[in-house]
């Protein structure tokens, strides 16, 4: 079979494939893996109980039932589920906007895969656009999502190093250097892979840069506030006209149903509608089904701030404090954990390379996530990249403790080999 460009680009091995590959083997196919690697959610009974109510509500109402699984939708989604979700966001804080502002899409992967596309890429002048990452490291999800090369740029952090076991990235924004190939800055709040939050005083500066070069600032809110706020840092949701937020309903305990929710100003809500019905023909429905009463009633704030938050914040606590305890002979520090549901951990002077600590630890039942993947438009040389491994703590505390002492012996190994 002979492939396009397009098709080869698709097809080759990619972080994100592996991820997902990974992913698919460990949960479904060869269990007795300890899943430390993707970013499925953990199991929350609380958010599970109120899930499966609105479950049993449809089940129960057939012309609702019906409306969801045997019509199609909008594009853009359906109407009164936009409301709704314009409605909450401007009583709750205040922004000013209408279902106009709103688009549904089939997971936010497949919204930043058009959104990125519409932005960036071979313009109709022959010119090239790209997208900049203010804070590497950033999504591995992003990597592969351009159609045209060298379709990232990214601003390396500053490291502030913390005690003698944590860190912290740091924007550094007197090298944050923007040009007329400049298509959009994007950045993920709370960063996925690092755990890292920016402030409110990053986000408004990030967006005055936007602003200034006219270009529109992307924040990636899939782990942030309003929902699900897995944020341990008190953080103000951001969002006005040159701004394109992007959230999802997957860390709520959802990941199955494939919604993500673009707000943003109407022209790229339309952009985005007319390229979804190329694409995708139509947006889903049962993601909105489930949470459209959550949304009404505002209550999707209050569950992610009194149920989903405090779950992760108690488990990323548990989990720092286990590796602490297991790498106290091993030169590994640990990004300041602020938010989502992973761990990411820096191995100082790491004799062999991030990936084939991965593929050691594969061997050995645990599977993390290779840092190298992380680090869209930054020079490959830069020795920190392939220092560093994400884990996931949304297991059984029981399987988690035994990976770490996995991942720890098969460190110390490394050092002591190389």
């Amino acid at each position: 079979m002979k492939l396009s460009s397009f098709g080869q680009k698709l097809t080759s091995g990619s972080g994100i494939i592996e991820l997902m590959e990974d992913l698919g083997s460990a949960l479904n196919e060869n269990p007795e893996m300890i899943f430390m690697g993707g970013g499925n959610p953990a199991r929350i009974p609380e958010m599970e109980a109120v899930i499966n109510s609105q479950y049993q509500k449809l089940a129960q109402d057939n012309e609702q039932l019906y409306s969801t699984t045997g019509v199609y939708q909008s594009p853009q989604g359906e109407l009164g589920y936009r409301r709704d979700i314009a409605s909450m966001l401007k009583t709750q804080f205040g922004w000013s906007l209408s279902e106009d502002n709103i688009a549904v899409s089939n997971g936010s992967q497949s919204a930043f895969y058009i959104l990125f596309n519409l932005l960036a890429g071979q313009m109709p002048d022959g010119s090239v656009k790209s997208i900049h990452l203010p804070l590497t490291p950033e999504y591995i999800g992003y990597n592969d999502l351009g159609l045209s090369e060298a379709f990232f740029t990214a601003t390396k952090p500053e490291i502030e190093l913390i005690g003698e076991r944590q860190f912290k990235y740091h924007v550094i924004f007197d090298e944050l250097k923007l040009s007329e190939e400049t298509a959009a800055l994007c950045v993920s709040r709370p960063t996925n892979p690092t755990a890292n939050v920016l402030t409110d005083t990053e986000i408004k500066h990030l967006d005055n840069i936007a602003q200034q070069a006219d270009i529109p600032l992307i924040i990636d809110g899939a782990y942030g506030v309003p929902f699900p706020n897995i944020n341990f840092v008190d953080v103000t949701p951001h969002w006005n006209n040159n701004t394109i937020l992007v959230l999802s309903l997957s860390k709520l305990g959802l990941p199955g149903v494939r919604t993500g929710i673009i707000v943003a100003n109407p022209e790229i809500i339309q952009a985005f509608s007319n390229a979804n019905t190329v694409i995708n023909l139509a947006s889903c429905n049962m993601g909105p089904a489930l949470t459209r009463d959550l949304f009404s009633s505002s209550e999707i704030v209050e569950l992610s701030q009194q149920v989903v938050k405090p779950f992760y914040q108690q488990r990323s606590q548990q989990v720092m404090a286990l590796f602490e305890k297991q790498m106290q002979d091993i030169p590994c520090r640990i990004h300041l954990s602020e938010g989502a549901i992973f761990l990411w951990l820096w191995f100082e002077g790491l004799p062999i390379t991030s990936e084939e600590l991965y593929q050691r630890l594969k061997q050995r039942g645990v599977l993390v996530v290779s840092g190298h993947h992380f680090f869209a438009g930054i020079d490959h040389q830069w020795p920190h990249q392939h220092q560093c491994i994400r884990v996931s703590y949304v297991q059984d505390l029981s399987d988690i403790e035994q990976g770490i002492k996995i991942i720890a012996e098969e460190a110390k190994l490394a050092y002591q080999q190389g």
